[in-house]
């Protein structure tokens, strides 16, 4: 199996695997409970969440674990807009996850003013549209890290910068980069940062949201008091034990992966691109994560290239897979301009941790056949393009 779909999720790794079983034999107790083994668990929450805000650089009393990134991407949104009430607009992009588009939805059903700030033809935000999106009115920013489907990475920093020029909290989504490139809460000077464990090597059903000390926030999950208060509700305690050791992973292995990962995909990107005629590299060239790969295939149909490559042992995505059973054009290949022909072509390759030379080697023997037998037996002209 070559498995090159890491931005929907990765393997979990051998090391969280044992952590989580080593766990699960040892202890069954309700954090929330006084007694010993209560306390022993909630002590390996603690260490856990030291571990994630170690690798965020921020404080463990500022990391509320959730479901997922989603929840935390929602809990963010919903939860700082709930607080400020008197604040009624909310700036977003056009290429955001979502878990923050849909919010953003449901924001405007409510009263809202929603402002989608445009990108480029590489998608990267337009700052100044931006500039002129925020103003004192506007609750919450959230602009993500670096985009799950073509990989580009936004100016986060400068976000922040300026909307906190108008007292403007600011949210990213570091779902994509967290793992991938170094990720530190000052550093891009957010308010509010999602994180998720399957991203990184770790469990699934398990997220968690950054909040800086004195962010004003609420639950939007009532109950119990887990959490500070935040997320009610039995925490998921061996989800939470992953997530935790998959962190403290990032400490040793992020560099060396990111470095390895990078040149395996930069010879899988110049491998498709000069074995293969009619093919458009999507994203900023660039500022990316490197591991993210988005190429439209023109004139074909991404499904019949998914599906091909399938039939070999190779795993790929034909764009997010939170909307992979949707007949919609990605909202964000049409928010970078591509046309529906050709947004529906594109294929995304994502690398990760495991990938190697083999994978890379047995995927540019086998996609140049398939592209040049599809488009025998397509439709479609590529000479139209």
């Amino acid at each position: 199996m070559v498995y090159l779909d890491n931005n929907a999720t990765t393997p979990l790794d051998p090391a969280v695997a044992e952590a989580m079983a080593g766990f699960l034999r040892e202890h069954f107790g309700n954090p929330s409970s006084l007694y010993p083994i209560g306390r022993q668990v909630k002590e390996l929450i603690n260490a856990a969440r030291e571990h994630v805000a170690r690798a965020l650089g921020a404080h463990k009393a500022e990391i509320l674990f959730t479901g997922s990134g989603t929840e935390s991407d929602n809990q963010a949104v919903l939860g700082v807009c709930d607080a400020l009430p008197e604040k009624r607009e909310f700036v977003t992009s056009t290429v955001e996850h979502p878990a923050v588009q849909e919010t953003a939805v449901y924001l405007e059903k409510k009263g809202y003013a929603v402002r989608h700030v445009p990108v480029d033809a590489t998608g990267v935000l337009d700052l100044d549209a931006f500039r002129d999106a925020v103003t004192p009115q506007t609750a919450l920013v959230s602009i993500m890290h670096a985009n799950n489907e073509i990989g580009t990475i936004q100016p986060v920093a400068e976000v922040s910068r300026i909307a906190h020029e108008h007292g403007v909290l600011v949210h990213t989504d570091a779902v994509q980069t967290f793992g991938k490139i170094p990720v530190d809460v000052d550093a891009l000077g957010v308010d509010l940062l999602t994180v998720s464990a399957h991203k990184i090597y770790g469990p699934k059903g398990i997220g968690a949201l950054y909040v800086r000390k004195g962010t004003p926030i609420r639950p939007f999950i009532h109950g119990g008091h887990q959490e500070r208060g935040l997320r009610a509700g039995t925490e998921n305690t061996a989800g939470i034990i992953g997530f935790g050791e998959a962190a403290r992973l990032l400490a040793d292995r992020l560099g060396p992966d990111a470095e390895r990962v990078a040149v395996l995909a930069e010879r899988l990107k110049a491998g498709i691109l000069s074995r293969i005629p009619k093919v458009r590299m999507n994203g900023h060239p660039e500022r990316r994560i490197k591991s993210t790969l988005s190429f439209s295939f023109l004139g074909l149909e991404s499904e019949a290239i998914l599906l091909a490559l399938a039939t070999k042992g190779i795993y790929v995505s034909t764009g997010s897979a939170c909307s992979e059973e949707s007949d919609e054009v990605s909202h964000v290949l049409t928010a970078i301009g591509l046309r529906p022909e050709f947004a529906r072509s594109t294929v995304r390759m994502s690398l990760g941790r495991f990938n190697t030379e083999a994978d890379i080697d047995l995927v540019l023997k086998e996609l140049p056949e398939i592209v040049e037998k599809l488009r025998k037996i397509s439709a479609f002209d590529p000479e139209e393009f």
